[in-house]
C-alpha cells in the first residue's frame, strides 16, 4: 500500500468519525431540547393546580375539556391559563433577546438592561402610573413599550458614527439606562398615588396579568422569535468579530440593525406585559450555552426554554411561599440571578488573567 493510499483511508477515516461524532452531538442536543420541553409542560401543570386554591389534576382535565366545576373553570381560564402562557412568553422573549445581546456586544455579561431598554420601558409605565394617574388603566403597557422603543432608538442615534460599535453602544446602553433609572426615583419621590402598583411593575410580577396582555405580548413574541432564529447564522458569524463576518460576505451594518430591532421589540414587549422582570436574559443564555453549546441554531429554542421554565417557576414559588400573598417573581429571580451574576464576573476576570 502506498503512502498515497494510507493517508487517503485516514482521510476518511478521519471524516466517518467527525460524522460520527456530529450525529451523536445533534441527538443529545434533541435530547436536551425534549427534556427542557418537558420540564416547562410540568411546571406549566404545576402553576395552574398550584396556589391559593389547589385544583385537582381530575378538576383542571375536566375544564380543560369543557365541563367541571364553574369555579374551577373561572380560575383557570379567566385566570391561571393566560398567566402561564404570558410566562412563559416573557422568559422566552427575554431570554432570546440576551442571547442576541451577548452576541452583538460579545459580552457574556450583557442583556437587555445593559441597553437602557428595561429602564426605558420602566420610566414610560412609571409617567403614567404616577403622574397620569386617571388615564393608567390599560395605557402602562403602551406605554412601557413606547418607553423603551424611544430609549433604544436615542441609544442607537447616539452611538451611530458611520456605524455602530458594540463596546461604544454598551457605554451608551449604560448611560442611557442610569438616566431612566434617576428619572424613574425622581418620580417615585413625588408620586404618591397608584406608588403600590408602580412599584410591584418595577418589580416584575406576573399579577392580575390576563388576556388582553396576552393578545397584546403575543403578536410580538410570535413573530420576532422566528425572524432571530433565520438568522442564527448570521449570528455564529458574529461572534467571530466584524472584520471576519465581512469577509465572508455578510453586511453587517444591516443585520445588526435588524437584531438590534429584534430586541427592542422582544425586551420592550416583555416588560411591557409584566415589568421589569431582570437577570432572565442573563442567566438563561449561559444555562443554554451550558447545555448544548454555542451555535445558534440551536441555542436560541435551548435559551427559550430556559428562560420560559425560570419565569414559571419563580412565579410559582412567589404564590406558594405565603399565600394568599404573592411574592412578585422579579424578585424570586434576582434572589437567584444576583448571586450568579458575580459568579459571571469572577469566571470572566478568571479567564482574563
Amino acid at each position: 500500500m502506498t503512502e498515497a493510499m494510507r493517508k487517503e483511508q485516514g482521510r476518511d477515516l478521519s471524516n466517518v468519525q467527525l460524522t460520527a461524532e456530529r450525529r451523536r452531538g445533534s441527538r443529545q442536543q434533541w435530547l436536551v431540547l425534549l427534556g427542557l420541553a418537558s420540564t416547562l409542560l410540568l411546571v406549566a401543570l404545576l402553576s395552574l393546580v398550584l396556589g391559593a386554591i389547589s385544583i385537582p389534576p381530575a378538576e383542571m382535565a375536566a375544564v380543560l375539556l369543557g365541563h367541571g366545576n364553574p369555579d374551577y373553570r373561572a380560575i383557570l381560564l379567566d385566570y391561571r391559563l393566560a398567566r402561564v402562557l404570558i410566562g412563559a412568553l416573557i422568559g422566552a422573549g427575554l431570554s432570546v433577546a440576551g442571547t442576541v445581546i451577548q452576541t452583538l456586544l460579545r459580552n457574556p455579561l450583557a442583556s437587555p438592561g445593559t441597553l437602557g431598554i428595561t429602564a426605558g420601558a420602566g420610566l414610560g409605565a412609571v409617567m403614567v402610573a404616577l403622574l397620569l394617574p386617571a388615564s393608567m388603566a390599560g395605557m402602562m403597557s403602551p406605554a412601557a413599550m413606547v418607553g423603551g422603543a424611544a430609549v433604544a432608538l436615542a441609544i442607537y442615534f447616539i452611538a451611530y458614527r458611520g456605524g455602530i460599535d458594540p463596546i461604544r453602544l454598551a457605554l451608551v446602553g449604560v448611560a442611557m439606562g442610569a438616566f431612566c433609572s434617576a428619572g424613574i426615583d425622581l418620580i417615585l419621590l413625588r408620586g404618591s398615588a397608584n406608588l403600590a402598583t408602580a412599584l410591584v411593575w418595577l418589580t416584575g410580577s406576573l399579577w392580575g396579568r390576563g388576556w388582553s396582555e396576552l393578545f397584546g405580548l403575543l403578536p410580538w413574541i410570535g413573530v420576532l422569535l422566528p425572524v432571530v432564529w433565520r438568522l442564527a447564522l448570521q449570528l455564529d458569524l458574529l461572534q467571530l468579530g466584524e472584520a471576519a463576518a465581512q469577509g465572508l460576505g455578510m453586511r453587517v451594518a444591516a443585520i445588526r440593525l435588524l437584531l438590534f430591532c429584534a430586541v427592542v421589540g422582544l425586551a420592550g414587549a416583555s416588560v411591557s406585559a409584566a415589568g421589569t422582570i431582570g437577570f432572565v436574559g442573563l442567566i438563561s443564555p449561559h444555562m443554554a450555552r451550558l447545555l448544548v453549546g454555542g451555535r445558534h441554531r440551536i441555542l436560541l429554542p435551548t435559551a427559550a426554554l430556559c428562560g420560559s421554565s425560570l419565569v414559571l417557576a419563580a412565579d410559582l414559588c412567589g404564590r406558594l411561599l405565603r399565600p394568599p400573598l404573592e411574592i412578585p417573581a422579579g424578585l424570586i429571580i434576582s434572589a437567584v440571578g444576583a448571586p450568579f451574576f458575580i459568579y459571571l464576573l469572577w469566571r470572566v476576570s478568571r479567564k482574563r488573567r
